[in-house]
């Protein structure tokens, strides 16, 4: 028998839940709407929106041009005085109140998330609930964090679809505690339903929010240069954020850049295979679409056969299919290795990525094959991508020196431990990297030389939460570094320097 949708995550009964908790971002013929200058308006020109599970069209979003855009923003900043004003405790209890409210629908946005970005059940849930429990730490904590350092004014916040409540969410209630008024685009690639229903959520507990949808270059002069946005924190792709540094420079703001790299994992002297196993199992969550995922092995050539042998049980265990579908109604939704990427053209650069290498001289090492039985007949599958990996990448590639952000690994082969401090650099600073070794001592002073904000030894590192903070070095990041009270001090002032990545200056906390 195939399988079938389950009913516990049928889209269109998810979205019906949607309109009974937040119609207000409805409009009367059932369109989405922004929220700008204190309400639900303006439908734009809808734009629609096809979900990565299947094809389904999941809406319009909601497009709005740069004239809109602006009122949106001078609304914003008008609310940022007041709210500013607005007394600590008292600006807890309103975020808390929102945080409350989000709690009661986890399970509809982890289950949006599905059908939005092609999260898995899992992954989905993990989103929402890193959001709600980051941010409820830093309402626990933010008397001692905060000081008495004062509000910027207006945060502007440009984000990739990728982690639309863990790191988007997050981030402006974070912004919003520290005394701000906040306006965020909505990712153009996903998650504007999900997004829609958290502001709602927001702006009903007397959270000063503007959350707007358009075109990248109608909407960026207005939410990264414009004089009424005293920050901007993005989180996106190498070129536009170094056309915003560009356009940053001369404006005097403060701004929170994060941008791809090619985080490497190397090994040297290693022998503790179970363990690696773990970690390239983990490392495919979301099919690699992170921005610290580990995507490059630099591997000692000798030890060769067995991270071989490593890396092909592994891969061949992982399940890559329509995370909705299941045998029974009752069944438990798949547990799988990941679903689609983002969309059809995300698959689309992926092949032509591992063409280019193949044309260039890169050796295929594996490639993956969708299993039919994990998806139904004759479904759309134009955003699947199976594992594939490549060894001998040669430099002419344009994979060498570039983040695939999808299941594409690269092995690449090396004789000396100098080598492999040059390999594991090769794309002028990375977010995270990692060296397995049975030496320590050794890993640990190769660590040293390895452009990433953070090095793990034996282990892998992520973004992290709570009190862990985050950045990048060299092209991965610019400007101020986040997470834990950096987070805090990021958008706000008083008299101690801002830890970052400056054009003039690397300032970097004492501990990462």
């Amino acid at each position: 028998m195939p399988k079938i949708i389950s009913p516990q995550v049928e889209f269109f009964g998810l979205l019906a839940q949607v309109k009974q908790i937040a119609p207000e971002i409805f409009d009367q013929q059932g369109r989405f709407l922004n929220l700008l200058e204190g309400q639900w308006q303006f439908a734009g020109t809808p734009r629609e929106f096809i979900s990565p599970v299947d094809g389904t069209v999941l809406g319009g979003l909601p497009m709005l041009n740069r004239d809109i855009a602006l009122r949106a923003v001078r609304f914003a900043k008008g609310e940022a005085a007041a709210w500013a004003a607005t007394d600590l405790d008292e600006r807890k209890s309103r975020v808390q109140d929102c945080l409350d409210l989000l709690r009661k629908h986890v399970e509809l946005i982890g289950k949006l998330l599905i059908w939005e970005i092609g999260k898995t059940y899992k992954l989905g849930f993990t989103d929402i609930d890193r959001c709600i429990d980051g941010v409820q730490w830093y309402v626990d904590n933010i008397e001692g964090m905060l000081d008495k350092r004062s509000p910027l004014g207006l945060v502007s916040n440009i984000a990739s679809w990728n982690y639309p409540m863990s790191v988007l969410m997050h981030a402006v209630l974070v912004q919003i505690l520290c005394g701000n008024s906040v306006i965020a685009k909505t990712p153009t690639d996903g998650g504007f339903i999900s997004l829609s229903l958290a502001f709602a959520l927001a702006r009903r507990s007397g959270l000063p929010v503007t959350l707007v949808s358009g075109p990248g270059g109608e909407l960026s002069d207005v939410l990264v240069k414009d004089d009424q946005v005293d920050c901007l924190s993005f989180v996106g792709g190498r070129y536009n954020g170094r056309n915003i540094a560009d356009a940053l420079a001369s404006k005097h703001k403060r701004y929170m850049l994060e941008m791809e790299g090619v985080n490497t994992y190397g090994i040297w002297n290693f022998s503790d295979w179970s363990t690696l196993a773990d970690q390239l199992k983990k490392g495919y969550d979301y099919g690699k679409q992170r921005c610290t995922a580990y995507v490059r092995f630099v591997v000692q050539r000798d030890l060769f056969p067995q991270f071989l042998e490593t890396y092909w049980n592994v891969i061949h265990t992982l399940k890559v299919g329509n995370p909705t579908l299941v045998d029974n109604p009752g069944d438990a939704l798949p547990d799988l290795a990941f679903g689609p990427v983002i969309n059809s053209n995300q698959a689309a650069d992926l092949n032509r990525l591992y063409e280019n290498a193949l044309k260039t001289g890169a050796t295929p090492l594996l490639e993956g094959k969708l299993d039919d039985s994990l998806f139904l007949p004759g479904q759309n599958r134009w955003s699947y991508v199976a594992p594939r990996a490549l060894v001998n990448l040669p430099r002419q590639s344009e994979l060498y020196f570039k983040e695939p952000f999808g299941p594409i690994d690269s092995i690449v082969l090396v004789d000396r431990v100098e080598e492999l401090v040059g390999e594991m650099n090769i794309s002028n600073g990375a977010l995270v990297s990692a060296l397995a070794s049975d030496d320590t001592q050794l890993a640990s002073r190769t660590a040293r030389e390895i452009r990433a904000f953070k090095v793990g030894i034996n282990k892998l590192r992520s973004r992290g939460d709570r009190e862990e903070v985050f950045g990048g070095l060299g092209e991965s990041w610019k400007g101020a570094f986040v997470g834990g009270a950096l987070l805090v001090e990021a958008v706000t002032q008083g008299d101690k320097p801002i830890l970052g990545n400056f054009e003039d200056a690397t300032l970097l906390p004492e501990k990462i």
